[in-house]
């Protein structure tokens, strides 16, 4: 069973300044609620309670976000507002959160690495806030704890691009395992590769099931492009032992790391809260 989600949540959020200046992009909020409080949400209907958090210089939010605020409660408690925070109560009780920092900014298989210590040497979640996920049965994170289940192995969330896109994402490579349509034994991935170079159209996205070997291999590998430490590289050494898994998601899923993701995600939620 898979009880402890990792969040890497240290980036400064660029695309998105001056607004990410003081307020971390993970905070950044789809109509009434912050990016990272979906991601936590979909943790929890996954049954995961233990919340990791690699946060870094300027994330304080997050912290205070996932803390009891005493005095805001006190001035609304009775009132037509109280209700409002019932969502975040409900997590702050039901959950655990443990928090460390990434000193230097070296690539997501450096954040992930420096989750380590919350982790221990078990297999994990990850979610990336940057993706926001809306399915309409089961959340992204518990589809795949039944495909880890399955197969006991890391897992990786994938979806169909465009062939034009496909260099914004790592992209797999990998065929269809015991007659399934979205299920896939992974034997390679390029990072971020020229259309003509891809593999495939199935690029990864920011849910991953990890076991806990990938640390020793993240610390083994060595940085790709952008000097950063890639967590692509790493997953790729699981995967030439056929370790990996892509499992092609069912639901919709919004890039909020760009404007026009999260235009289109809170349009999404704003036409959905209205039905």
């Amino acid at each position: 069973m898979i009880k402890k989600c990792l969040f890497p949540a240290a980036g400064y959020g660029t695309r998105f300044l001056p607004a990410t200046k003081a307020t971390p992009k993970e905070m950044l909020p789809v109509l009434t609620k912050p990016l990272i409080q979906y991601g936590v949400e979909e943790a929890v209907e996954a049954g995961i309670h233990t919340m990791a958090i690699v946060t870094g210089r300027g994330k304080r939010a997050i912290e205070d976000h996932f803390d009891i605020s005493y005095e805001l409660e006190h001035q609304i408690k009775g009132g037509s507002k109280e209700h409002l925070l019932s969502e975040i109560r409900g997590l702050i009780d039901r959950c655990t959160f443990s928090y460390t920092r990434q000193i230097e900014m070296k690539g997501l298989g450096h954040a992930i690495l420096t989750g380590e210590t919350l982790i221990g040497p078990e297999p994990f979640a990850v979610v990336l806030a940057d993706d926001l996920c809306d399915c309409e049965e089961q959340g992204v994170l518990s589809q795949m704890v039944e495909v880890f289940e399955k197969y006991q192995c890391s897992v990786i969330a994938i979806q169909e691009v465009p062939k034009d896109q496909v260099y914004k994402y790592g992209v797999i490579d990998g065929n269809l395992v015991d007659g399934s349509e979205d299920t896939y034994r992974i034997s390679g991935m390029v990072e971020k590769p020229e259309p003509e170079d891809a593999p495939s159209n199935l690029a990864i996205i920011g849910r991953y099931i990890l076991t806990p070997d990938i640390f020793d291999i993240i610390r083994k590998t060595k940085p790709g492009k952008g000097g950063e430490i890639q967590l692509t590289d790493a997953i790729l050494q699981q995967a030439k032992e056929g370790r990996v898994i892509g499992y092609k998601f069912k639901g919709r899923r919004f890039d909020c790391g760009s404007v026009d993701g999260f235009v289109a995600a809170t349009n999404w939620f704003y036409d959905k809260s209205k039905d």
